[in-house]
Formats: C-alpha cells, sequence, structure tokens
C-alpha cells in the first residue's frame, strides 16, 4: 500500500484528535472524582457533627432502654442489679486458693499452689470471662434470668468445726409478698481440691417452672503446656452416664447429647480436670465444644446445658460438687466415681494395656519415685527393673539369634547353590531349621510380646501428672520434649528443634540394629537387610515431640539392652553347645506340625506353578 504525503497528514491529525479526546476526557473525568470526593468529606463531616451532638441524647436513649430491659427481666429482683459493683471473696486450703465472685454467687478462679503455668506463677482453671455457672429463673409474668447476670449478697467465709470453710451468696427477692430467695453456698474442706457447692431456693415453686432447674455450665480450658498442639491432642470431655463411662477427644467431635441420667461430666486438658458433679443427678442435656485458635492460648471451650429435675416444692436444695485439679490417678481414684478412668493409661484401642500400668508400671514407678525422689533417676530405675522382669524373653531372643549364626555357614552354601532361585532356597532353609530344630521366629515373638510394653509406657509418660515440670539433666520438664538444640526455623516433621534425648534413643537404637545384624544371617532381600538401620531414623522424627521422660526411658533401655547383648552373648550363650545341641537335633526323627506341612504345601505348589509358567514360555 502506498500512502502519499496527504494520507500521512490525515493519520497524524486524526491521531492528534484521538490524545487530545482521550486526554481532556481523562481531565474531566478527574476533575469531577476530585470534586465528587470534595462533597463527600464535605457531607460526612456534617453527618459527623450532627451525630456528635446527636450521641449523647442516642447513648442516653441507649442506657434507658437497657435498664427498662434489665429492670423488667429481673423483675421482683432488682436488688440485683442495683449496685453492680462486683466483690470479691478469697478463701483458701494447703491445695487450692479459690476465688468468688458476687456476680452470679459463683466461682471466679482457682488456682492450684502446688502446680506451676507457663509464666511461673500458679496454675489457674476457670479463671477466662467465658467462665460461667449459673441457672434460669422465673423472675415474673413471662420473664426470666440467669442467676449468673445477677448480683448476689456475699458473706464473709465461715470456720467449721471440721476445718473446712462456708461462703454464702444470697438473693433475695424485693417483693415481700412473693417469699423467694436463692442462697448459694460453697464448703471448702481441707486438702481437698474438691469444692461442695448448694443452690437453696425458697419459692422454688414460682422460681422453677415444674421443678426443672436448666443449668448452664460453661468452661475454657486455658493452655498450661509448652507445645499446644500436644495439649490439644491429650484433651477429653469425659463423663458418667447411667453408670457407665465414656469420653470423647474434642477434635474428633463437638458435641454430645444425653439422654439417660448423668452423674458427672467434665474437661480433661492433659494434666488438669475440672468436673461438675450432679449429687442427684442431672436427667438430661447436651454438651458442646470449639476448639479456639492457638493464638487465644486456649484449649477447648465447653458448653454444658443440663437439666436437673426437683421436686415441685416450696423450698428445694440442688447439690453439686466442683473439681478444679490435676489429673492425678490416685486423687482422682479415692472419690470413688469413676473420675480416674479419664487419665489416659490406656484408653479406646490400646485399652489393653491399662491394667498393665495401673497393677505393674504405676505402682513401680510409685516406689521409686519414693524411695530416690528424682524423677529421671526413678525412670531409669523403673526401666531396669522392667528389662530385668522380660529379661527371659531377651535371652530366648538372643539364643535364637545364637543358633542362627551357627547356621550362617550352611545357610551361604544354600544361597551358592540355588542362586537366584528364591523359591528352592526357601524350602530347602526351612528343612535345614527343622532338621537344626531352629526356629525362625524364636527371636521374633519376644520382640512382639513386648509391643504392650511399648504401648503402656507410651500412655503413662503422657499421663504421669508427676512428670510434669520435674528437671533432669538438661530436661527443665520430663512432661515436654527437652529443646537444647534450638533451629530458630521450622523444619517439615522434624520442628524447630532437636532434643537431645532423642539424639541418645536414636543413636543407641542404631547400635542395638548393628549389633542385631552382625549376628544373624546376611539378607539377601534389601528392605530386610536396610530397615534395622532406617528405623532409628524414623525415630528421630517421631521421638522429637515426645516428652523427655519417655526418650529418656528409651535411652536408658537401649543401654541395658546392649549391656544384655553383651553379655549373653559373650558370657551365657556357649556356642559351641549350641552346635553340639544342632547335630544331636539333626539325628532325632523328624515330625511335621500342621503348620509346616502347610508351609511345605503351599510351597511345593508354588514351585510346581513357576516349573508350568517356565515350560509355557518355552
Amino acid at each position: 500500500m502506498k500512502f502519499d504525503r496527504n494520507t500521512v497528514i490525515g493519520f497524524v491529525i486524526l491521531a492528534g484528535l484521538f490524545f487530545g479526546y482521550f486526554y481532556f476526557t481523562n481531565k474531566q473525568q478527574s476533575e469531577y472524582r476530585k470534586q465528587q470526593a470534595e462533597k463527600q468529606k464535605r457531607e460526612k463531616a456534617i453527618q459527623d457533627s450532627i451525630n456528635l451532638v446527636n450521641k449523647p441524647k442516642q447513648d442516653s436513649l441507649s442506657r434507658i432502654a437497657d435498664s427498662v430491659a434489665k429492670i423488667t427481666k429481673v423483675g421482683s429482683f432488682q436488688a440485683a442489679i442495683k449496685d453492680t459493683t462486683e466483690k470479691l471473696v478469697v478463701t483458701e486450703n494447703e491445695l487450692i486458693k479459690v476465688t468468688f465472685t458476687n456476680k452470679g454467687g459463683q466461682v471466679k478462679k482457682v488456682e492450684l499452689k502446688k502446680f506451676k503455668g507457663l509464666d511461673s506463677n500458679e496454675v489457674k482453671l476457670a479463671a477466662s470471662s467465658f467462665d460461667k455457672l449459673g441457672y434460669a429463673i422465673n423472675t415474673g409474668n413471662n420473664t426470666t434470668a440467669n442467676t449468673a447476670e445477677l448480683y448476689f449478697n456475699a458473706a464473709e467465709p465461715v470456720k467449721n468445726a471440721d476445718g473446712s470453710q462456708t461462703i454464702a451468696f444470697t438473693l433475695q427477692s424485693s417483693d415481700s409478698t412473693a417469699s423467694t430467695a436463692i442462697t448459694h453456698k460453697f464448703t471448702i474442706r481441707p486438702n481437698d481440691y474438691m469444692l461442695d457447692f448448694t443452690a437453696d431456693l425458697t419459692g422454688a415453686d414460682k422460681l422453677l417452672t415444674q421443678g426443672n432447674m436448666n443449668l448452664t455450665w460453661q468452661y475454657a480450658a486455658a493452655q498450661q503446656e509448652s507445645d499446644i498442639d500436644f495439649e490439644k491432642q491429650n484433651t477429653q470431655v469425659g463423663y458418667v452416664k447411667d453408670g457407665s463411662f465414656d469420653y470423647h477427644t474434642i477434635g474428633r467431635r463437638s458435641d454430645k447429647n444425653f439422654d439417660k441420667e448423668v452423674k458427672w461430666l467434665g474437661v480433661r486438658q492433659r494434666f488438669f480436670f475440672t468436673i461438675l458433679v450432679a449429687k442427684n443427678n442431672f436427667s438430661n442435656g447436651k454438651m458442646e465444644w470449639t476448639i479456639p485458635a492457638d493464638s487465644t492460648k486456649t484449649i477447648v471451650q465447653s458448653t454444658a446445658n443440663m437439666k436437673v429435675q426437683l421436686p415441685v416444692a416450696t423450698t428445694v436444695t440442688a447439690p453439686f460438687s466442683i473439681y478444679y485439679g490435676p489429673s492425678d490417678y490416685h486423687i482422682l481414684k479415692k472419690y470413688d466415681m469413676k473420675f480416674e478412668k479419664l487419665v489416659n493409661l490406656g484408653q479406646g484401642m490400646y485399652a489393653f494395656v491399662r491394667p498393665l500400668n495401673r497393677f505393674i508400671i504405676l505402682p513401680i514407678y510409685d516406689f521409686f519415685r519414693g524411695l530416690v525422689g528424682n524423677m529421671g533417676i526413678a525412670i531409669a530405675l523403673l526401666t531396669l527393673f522392667i528389662r530385668l522382669l522380660i529379661s527371659p524373653l531377651t535371652y530366648s531372643s538372643y539364643l535364637s539369634g545364637a543358633k542362627m549364626k551357627a547356621l550362617r555357614p550352611e545357610i551361604a552354601a544354600l544361597k551358592d547353590k540355588y542362586g537366584e532361585d528364591r523359591q528352592a532356597m526357601s524350602m530347602e532353609q526351612m528343612k535345614l531349621f527343622r532338621e537344626a530344630g531352629v526356629n525362625p521366629l524364636g527371636g521374633c515373638i519376644p520382640a512382639l510380646l513386648q509391643i504392650p510394653i511399648f504401648f503402656a509406657l507410651f500412655s503413662f509418660f503422657n499421663s504421669e501428672v508427676s512428670l510434669r515440670g520435674a528437671e533432669f539433666l538438661w530436661a527443665s520438664d520430663l512432661a515436654a520434649f527437652d529443646d537444647p538444640i534450638k533451629f530458630g526455623f521450622h523444619i517439615p516433621l522434624l520442628g524447630s528443634h532437636l532434643s537431645l534425648f532423642n539424639i541418645t534413643a536414636c543413636i543407641t537404637s542404631f547400635m542395638i540394629s548393628w549389633y542385631s545384624m552382625s549376628m544373624t544371617p546376611d539378607q539377601s532381600n534389601p528392605v530386610l537387610k536396610y530397615m534395622p538401620y532406617i528405623f532409628p531414623v524414623f525415630l528421630l522424627f517421631f521421638f522429637n515431640r515426645l516428652p523427655s521422660g519417655l526418650t529418656w526411658y528409651y535411652t536408658v533401655s537401649n543401654l541395658i539392652t546392649l549391656a544384655l547383648q553383651f553379655i549373653i552373648q559373650n558370657y551365657i550363650i556357649d556356642h559351641n553347645k549350641i552346635l553340639a545341641k544342632i547335630e544331636e537335633n539333626r539325628k532325632k526323627p523328624k515330625t511335621k506340625s500342621k503348620w509346616q506341612e502347610r508351609v511345605e504345601q503351599m510351597q511345593e505348589q508354588q514351585k510346581r506353578m513357576k516349573e508350568m509358567q517356565q515350560k509355557n514360555k518355552r
């Protein structure tokens, strides 16, 4: 296409017109947006001025409306909202310090004197604004109020003859003709984590509908351990319904409906337990819970709406108990209400190890703890006792290993003879073992029998409250991981630290694997050959966040294993006698067990099938 001068000039003028159009259009739009912004700014300033003038009136009207609503809601209990100054009353015994509030006539917070929190102060339970305990009462025609929001009159604690202390909160109706009143009494006994709580209602036939006390218990379990994720994994809701105990881990469900009588319900957060007991049972109800974000430093928030059926009478009493204390098996068991079942000595699919913990590990640990006082040494002594207890199994395993070692030359000869024919090799190896009187599973069976001990100790060290805060060597808390090595950044699967007890446990595990492999025949299967060396590496990641008490146990256990291996192999087992015994067994007539017959039949069948496949290929 050919352009003359006029065409070029035309394109230039057209382009100039387009640029000019867009320039002026954008300028006008910018001016318009600027004007609109200034207009909105002026209008906002005017509206803000109007709101500023009207705000006192609006606030005043709002306060008046709120006051009218509150007065209407509380009905004849108007005195409960006249003075809304919160008054606190403190009482204590050797174990707990309880702060009560006149708002709701309830517990404000509980401090455990024998346990320290993350801030090095005493552990506090039920200390958040979320924590409440109250019930609905009728205050007038079609009006109700919750006692948790009403202000009671508080009396000073009274010391009783038995050393206990009682504090009472009263709420009196302002209507002299109504004759209704409420009294909340709390009793704290010496050396006890349990509070007695009774609600005495005068005019209960007016305060409650058909004797139904609809009680609401809100409880927030604050973070108490350094590893919040691990604490959440070990937090559960428990209860006794219709005489039977049950529990739920908080992460697996979020509510529980009760259609039968409930004796108690509570929240256990690994080492601490809060329980609400209805002495005459809850008739039914529902409990719900949520898991807040880690940033709130709260493990779980639970709300229980429970019904207590009281007599339809003028004066009634609703008796309760509340436990605020450690999740200690011995302390909980003395109440004889199945509280101790929520202590994880073996639950769910691992419930089979609970008797092992209850009747063997826990009593022995308690004995050594009382004997030496130091938890780390007590764990070492417990480890030594357990290893001595299972030493017959250990000896049987090492004896089987020694027999296998004696057959090494013959096994090697079979490998040379049959080469890659694994089927034939397996059959001939089985014959060799039978002739020599050697059980190839002899070393595995004792190890399998030790698995319950592993699961029992795993549960025990995760739940034993006496380990909390116990120092040993470089570990500041045997109930948590030790972290002398900090990375300053997060490594997937490992975390942001490296446990030193974890390292010692893994190194000693590797030494056991190396020694054991040197005592067994060479493995042709590479997986079986290298698995014993891979396993300690796997433990490095698995054990890194476990309690240091547990990794210290495995370190000691591995050291004992190495010592036993050396002593048994070099000073107890006579290898010449083993060889002589094998030769003697070869001369004896052999009888096959049914299991051996079935195995050989399967091997023969597989061999024939393989031969047929090879024949068909030819």
